[in-house]
C-alpha cells in the first residue's frame, strides 16, 4: 500500500448517493464534496429525484390488486360491435398504408391509438416528467455537460449506459442541444439531453436503459404535471420526450428523434 486516496470516481457518487457506498470511502467523497460544489449539487439534486420517485410510488407497492383487474370482464353486444367495427377500420387503414408504400402516411399510422381501454403509463413517463421539471428551470445548472463538449459526453454517456447513445441535431426545427446529464432511474441510468428554442422554450430527450424484451415503438402520450411526454420503445432503450408545448410540436420533434436514434 502506498498511502495514496483513490480518485473518487463517478460509482462512487452514484453509491453515495443511493446509500450504498462502503463506510471504508465515505471520508474521501466526503472531502472530495466539499472541494467539489458541482459534485455536491449534482448528488444532491439525484436524491431528490429518489426521494420523488418514493414518494410517488412507495404506497402503490403495498396495495393489493382489486379483484377486477383478474378477472376476465364480460363482453356486451354492443361492445362486440364496436370491437368488429374497429377491426373493419384497422384492417382498412393497413390496406391503405400497405398501397402507399409509408412516407407521411407510415408515420400516422405508427401515432394510431389502439382501440379499448388506455394502459397506465409506465414509469419512464414520471421519471421523464419529474427530470424535466427540476432542470429545464435552471439557469446555471441545467445541463451537467454543455454542448460544447458534445463528443466528450456522448462518449460518457455511452460507456454507462453500455450501449451507444445520440444526441439528436433538432437545429433543423428550431431546436438547439444545450447539453446533457447522466440520471438514475429505477435500477438502471438514464441519459438526459436538453434543447431549447429561439424563444427560450425547452424540450429534454429522456433514455432509459435495461428495457430489454420491450418492443413497443409506438408513439404514445400522457401528461404529467403539465408536462406532456411523448413516449416509445426501441429494443434496449425507452425514449420520453418531454416538455410544456402542445401535442403536435411534440409529435413532430418525436418524428425527428426517431430517425435519428433509430438509424
Amino acid at each position: 500500500m502506498n498511502g495514496k486516496t483513490q480518485p473518487v470516481t463517478e460509482n462512487d457518487l452514484h453509491a453515495y448517493a443511493d446509500g450504498l457506498l462502503a463506510p471504508s470511502r465515505r471520508a474521501d467523497v466526503d472531502a472530495h464534496l466539499a472541494a467539489t460544489p458541482e459534485d455536491a449539487e449534482r448528488i444532491a439534486s439525484w436524491k431528490r429525484i429518489n426521494e420523488d420517485l418514493h414518494t410517488a410510488f412507495d404506497g402503490e407497492l403495498s396495495r393489493a390488486v382489486p379483484l377486477a383487474w383478474t378477472q376476465k370482464p364480460r363482453r356486451t353486444a354492443w361492445q362486440a360491435w364496436r370491437e368488429w367495427q374497429a377491426t373493419r377500420v384497422a384492417a382498412c387503414v393497413a390496406a391503405v398504408l400497405l398501397l402507399a408504400g409509408g412516407g407521411a402516411l407510415g408515420w400516422y399510422g405508427r401515432d394510431m391509438v389502439t382501440t379499448g381501454q388506455a394502459a397506465a403509463a409506465p414509469p419512464i413517463v414520471y421519471y421523464a416528467a419529474r427530470a424535466h421539471d427540476t432542470f429545464a428551470q435552471e439557469v446555471r445548472h441545467a445541463v451537467e455537460v454543455p454542448a460544447d463538449q458534445e463528443d466528450h459526453l456522448v462518449r460518457w454517456l455511452s460507456n454507462r449506459m453500455g450501449a451507444p447513445v445520440k444526441a439528436p441535431n433538432l437545429a433543423p426545427i428550431g431546436y438547439k442541444l444545450m447539453g446533457g446529464r447522466l440520471l438514475p432511474s429505477g435500477h438502471t441510468l438514464a441519459a438526459q439531453f436538453m434543447y431549447e428554442d429561439n424563444s427560450g422554450a425547452r424540450l429534454t430527450l429522456y433514455v432509459k436503459s435495461g428495457m430489454t424484451g420491450h418492443q413497443e415503438s409506438k408513439f404514445r402520450y400522457q401528461e404529467d404535471g403539465g408536462v406532456l411526454v411523448c413516449y416509445w420503445t426501441e429494443g434496449a432503450f425507452g425514449y420520453a420526450l418531454a416538455g410544456r408545448v402542445p401535442r403536435e410540436n411534440l409529435w413532430k420533434v418525436a418524428q425527428t428523434v426517431y430517425n435519428q436514434v433509430e438509424q
